[in-house]
């Protein structure tokens, strides 16, 4: 049965066993599968900042509300009534949202069932995991519509390919979960049943790590996302110092020798 609650980004937290947190967020618009409207969009990036700022936070999973979908796109009944001012407005937010999630300090685990299309998919390519489900389906269909693939959309040549992402921005077709696994679109792909099984696997990893560690090598992916190579490399120089600005490494590294 459908949900009679209004659109809304529904964030719960919970405490890991080997301490801090994990958020669980969930876009929740089932009714019109979990498209993502001004409000919505909204909503996602206010909570993302909100996170930003909690220094207990280990992880976070998005996902879709319901078995249908992840996120079926950008809401075309708001859409289809912009004109050129209002549709830059809208994609901005967009924009916004989908930083909002790339930035955030920790790793963000993409839990993924049913559509996951255009505005979808770059919420997706955002975070920094991906796990699906076998009855996935992925694509970039805004051409169909008479608009082109934008915003978060340029993550996807460094993720699939220059060749199969224009495959998808041209031709709006969709693609089944196991051929994003082939293309590296999603990390892994599983039954629906076991999706939360998965994801638990990589919150239990993160979780055990180093918080610090975790939070600088997060920094060095954006990092690495973002400026050419040797300046990657020469910055990780500096970010390896840091890391021993507290005692995490040396407590980690003497409970490593002690348990060997």
């Amino acid at each position: 049965m459908l949900s009679d609650e209004p659109p809304q980004i529904r964030c719960t937290v919970e405490a890991l066993p080997a301490g801090g947190r994990l958020a669980r967020v969930t876009i929740d618009h089932r009714r019109r599968v979990n498209t993502l409207n001004t409000e919505l969009i909204a909503q996602l990036a206010s909570l993302c900042e909100r996170l930003q700022t909690d220094d207990e936070l280990r992880c976070v999973v998005l996902t879709g509300a319901g078995d249908r979908a992840f996120v079926g796109g950008a809401d075309i009944r708001e859409m289809v009534n912009l004109d050129p001012e209002s549709a830059r407005a809208f994609i901005s937010h967009l924009h916004v949202a989908c930083a909002s999630i790339r930035t955030l300090p920790v790793p963000v685990i993409a839990r993924i069932q049913g559509y996951c299309l255009g505005a979808g998919l770059e919420i997706a390519a955002s975070c920094d995991l991906r796990v699906a489900s076998d009855t996935a389906t992925f694509g970039m269909p805004e051409v169909n519509v008479g608009i082109p693939s934008v915003i978060e959309a340029a993550l996807l040549p460094r993720l699939i390919g220059a060749g199969k992402a224009r495959e998808l921005v041209y031709t709006g077709r969709s693609m089944t979960a196991s051929e994003a696994a082939q293309c590296g679109l999603v990390d892994r792909v599983v039954r629906a049943a076991d999706l939360d099984v998965a994801a638990l696997e990589w919150i239990q990893a993160i979780g055990t790590a180093g918080p610090r560690a975790i939070r600088l090598q997060k920094q060095l992916v954006h990092l690495w996302d973002t400026v050419p190579l040797d300046e990657a490399i020469e910055r990780s120089v500096q970010t390896f110092a840091d890391a021993y600005q507290t005692d995490e490494p040396r407590r980690l590294m003497r409970a490593f020798l002690k348990r060997r």
